[in-house]
């Protein structure tokens, strides 16, 4: 791999006494490095503020591969997987491509040339500074928060354990599947009743594979050990028993943004609609977001439309269905979801503002699925309606 420094980015200490920049990014993560770098591309003055803004980035990033901006390398493209498998009840082959990110190429290829970094924790964000915790001021005409969604008590959490092993190793554990995006099946030893989790299982394009046994949505996420157990029960079961030497990774982060933002204030990632509520999927969309963020900040317009957040409450609905939903309905439900066209399939998982091609889905699916599960559904439909009454909570972007 090319692990390259960003050899023309300009550092400093907290204290130096900051310039007026055009954008200041909070966070050094994927989405507010692709702010930073999408900005500073265009010919905006950038700062970006990170308590650790050179830590390396561990979490495997996978994709649907048409959600990907053209503007990101292909080599950062670690394994890209053509009719993956979703098994529920049944065997569904999903007519789109799956990609895996090669982590630390992304990282790299998000460069910070003529960024100016900034190594502390904002401790207080208004819409045009942030303040550090020994009270140095950064000013800025655009600030874009990438800090994350904190996890709290009441907040549903995505949480998954996995090992990684060589891919003829986790080949008899896949059912010939080139890649299970997910897989439902009740071979891990999970108690009739609980929170349900599935086997994720993706090659990482260098003769190995993740197999990670995730919960999709909880509040609170299954625990680690718990996800570990399952997932020693599903693989044993399969015929791979294993050493206790595997590479291991964990994955736990909040599946809502934050319920009140700054006003004024640009958000991307974990914290904006990138985040996919009902999925979990946010890295691709805070990507396409850069650029939405890029032209605001040179044209003064809105990175969200109203037909963006139309699609984003509609997302909402489906998170909290699925939360809602008895853990013994969730592989029929996702059944009668992937029966649906690709394209229908496409417009819940992947548009950023089809408000016709999402409802048409959510419809579809709810025209399948049996009367209690409908009731559930019309539930999240009411408490989504009640959450966006004005005054209910405040929007930026």
């Amino acid at each position: 791999m090319d692990h390259r420094r960003d050899g023309a980015r300009r550092r400093r200490t907290v204290g130096d006494g900051v310039p007026l920049t055009d954008v200041l990014v909070l966070g050094a993560g994927p989405s507010g490095r692709a702010a930073a770098h999408r900005c500073a591309r265009a010919g905006a003055s950038v700062t970006l503020m990170d308590p650790h803004p050179d830590r390396r980035w561990i979490n495997t990033y996978g994709t649907w591969a048409d959600e990907m901006p053209g503007w990101v390398p292909a080599s950062v493209r670690a394994s890209t997987v053509d009719s993956p498998v979703v098994i529920g009840e049944r065997r569904h082959v999903v007519g789109r491509s799956y990609t895996v990110l090669d982590t630390s190429r992304l990282q790299d290829s998000l460069t910070l040339d003529g960024v100016t970094v900034v190594a502390a924790h904002a401790a207080a964000v208004d819409s045009r500074s942030a303040t550090t915790a020994d009270g140095t001021v950064v000013t800025a005409g655009t600030v874009v928060d990438a800090r994350g969604s904190a996890i709290g008590p009441g907040i549903p959490e995505q949480t998954a354990y996995g090992i990684v092993v060589d891919s003829d190793v986790a080949a008899r554990t896949m059912d010939d599947a080139p890649t299970l995006v997910m897989d439902w099946r009740q071979d891990n030893g999970s108690v009739v009743g609980a929170t349900p989790s599935f086997l994720y299982a993706v090659p990482l394009g260098d003769g190995s594979v993740l197999l990670e046994e995730t919960c999709l949505v909880g509040r609170p996420g299954l625990p680690f050990g718990e996800l570990s157990r399952r997932l020693t029960v599903r693989l044993e079961g399969r015929g791979l028993s294993l050493t206790g030497d595997e590479p291991v990774e964990r994955v736990r982060f909040a599946m809502r943004p934050p319920a009140i933002t700054v006003p004024r204030v640009l958000t991307t990632g974990t914290r904006s609609p990138a985040l996919h509520t009902a999925t979990g999927y946010s890295v691709a969309a805070s990507l396409r977001r850069a650029d939405a963020i890029t032209g605001a900040v040179l044209t003064g317009g809105r990175v969200d439309t109203v037909r963006s957040r139309t699609v984003n409450r509609l997302r909402s609905i489906g998170a909290d269905a699925l939360l809602d939903l008895s853990p013994s309905a969730i592989a029929t439900f996702f059944d009668t979801f992937f029966d649906m066209s690709d394209a229908s399939q496409r417009a819940y998982l992947s548009s950023d503002d089809d408000v016709t091609g999402m409802s048409r889905a959510m419809l579809t699916v709810f025209s399948r699925i049996d009367h209690a599960d409908r009731r559930v559904i019309l539930g999240a439909v009411r408490r989504t309606a009640m959450s966006a009454l004005p005054g209910m909570r405040s929007h930026s972007g």
